[in-house]
């Protein structure tokens, strides 16, 4: 795509495709690394995350779910059409590459600094996930307390 911009982040899990599959689209595992979700993710079907750090709840359009090896979804609201991308693949010793793609923002400065943001962003759900699902720690509680508001 000519003029667009896409975050990308990939890391290389311990685990199984069927057990990091589980952890993305499963909303009791997914609390324990990411963000809380109303139901798990369904092609298709609509649902809400929320971050404990935020008071905004997002609504996530499942789009294409392929059992142990792709989820994509939209969490714009619709309104950028930006399409989430994660690609699951096995590894000869039974782990799995996890590719993550958010899908476009504009060539512009407000693009590159969104683009820089997602990428940032998905590198870390990444690490939150390699080591809840390897080592079951908790990376991201605690992790954002400062962005919540400030209690007078």
């Amino acid at each position: 795509m000519e003029n667009k911009l896409t975050a990308e982040a990939f890391i290389q899990i311990q685990k199984s495709p069927k057990e990091v599959f589980d952890a993305i689209i499963n909303p009791e595992k997914m609390q324990n690394y990411f963000a809380f979700g109303s139901a798990p993710l369904v092609s298709g079907e609509t649902v809400e995350w929320w971050f404990p750090e935020f008071p905004d709840h997002f609504p996530v359009i499942a789009k294409d779910i392929v059992q142990h090896s792709y989820i994509s979804f939209d969490w714009s609201g619709e309104q950028n059409d930006m399409l989430v991308e994660i690609k699951l693949e096995a590894k000869y010793d039974g782990s799995t590459v996890v590719r993550v793609n958010e899908h476009h923002m504009e060539f512009t400065a407000e693009g590159v600094q969104q683009a820089l943001q997602q990428t940032g962003g998905w590198a870390n759900f990444l690490a939150c996930l390699k080591a809840y699902l390897e080592h079951g720690i908790q990376l991201r509680k605690g992790a954002f307390d400062f962005m919540k508001p400030e209690r007078s």
